[in-house]
């Protein structure tokens, strides 16, 4: 499924928040994937929960609360390593590549700043 079957203002939403995403703008990003979250139902919905939960791990990593950051990398990734979730138009595989980079670094107590915060790439199908 790509972002396209969401329905024009839903797509517009969605492209909207995956540009906020890739901007760092962790919390607007959140809002705009929740609002889509909350009318989505079936596997879609659980593509935008780990897209949500990431971005508010970015959020509280911000913030300095390495162990919100923790949880909320380590659910949404979970989510997302999931093979039957719909990409809904982005590039899961790299996503869930970049997110589990952070998430071990972060397991680890590593410097995060030697990774970069995961991107929502998208494909054309």
């Amino acid at each position: 499924m790509s972002a396209l079957e969401f329905g024009l203002e839903d797509e517009s939403k969605f492209f909207k928040a995956v540009k906020l995403f890739n901007e760092g703008e962790w919390y607007l990003a959140h809002d705009i994937f929740e609002e889509i979250w909350h009318i989505t139902n079936g596997l879609e919905r659980i593509t935008i929960q780990a897209i949500l939960q990431i971005a508010v791990a970015e959020v509280h990593l911000s913030n300095g609360n390495m162990s919100g950051a923790v949880i909320l990398y380590g659910e949404g990734l979970g989510r997302i390593k999931n093979n039957e979730l719909p990409n809904l138009g982005i590039d899961i595989d790299s996503f869930s590549l970049e997110v589990e980079k952070r998430f071990k670094i972060l397991q680890n107590g590593g410097n995060i700043e030697s990774s970069k915060s995961p991107k929502l790439k998208q494909i054309f199908t």
